[in-house]
């Protein structure tokens, strides 16, 4: 269950990451989730792992080089 949380900063701070979330075809409020979920994960990295993403394990088979994951990238965001 998604639950509302109100965060206060710089109106310059707020435009930037506006800015950024949209460039990155996201919104703030998942820029925020991931940022807070990365901090508990290396707070306490035995912690289980949210139902959400643990969907996603196993999902891409094999390894990926650095340069096609690049490549993919730059193609998603041109």
């Amino acid at each position: 269950m998604n639950s509302k949380i109100t965060l206060y900063a710089d109106q310059n701070l707020i435009d930037g990451i506006k800015s950024y979330a949209k460039k990155h075809n996201t919104s703030v409020s998942k820029l925020v989730m991931h940022f807070f979920e990365s901090t508990l994960k290396h707070e306490n990295p035995n912690k289980t792992i949210p139902s959400k993403t643990s969907k996603l394990q196993g999902v891409l088979k094999g390894k990926i080089s650095k340069e096609e994951y690049t490549a993919y990238l730059e193609k998603k965001h041109a």
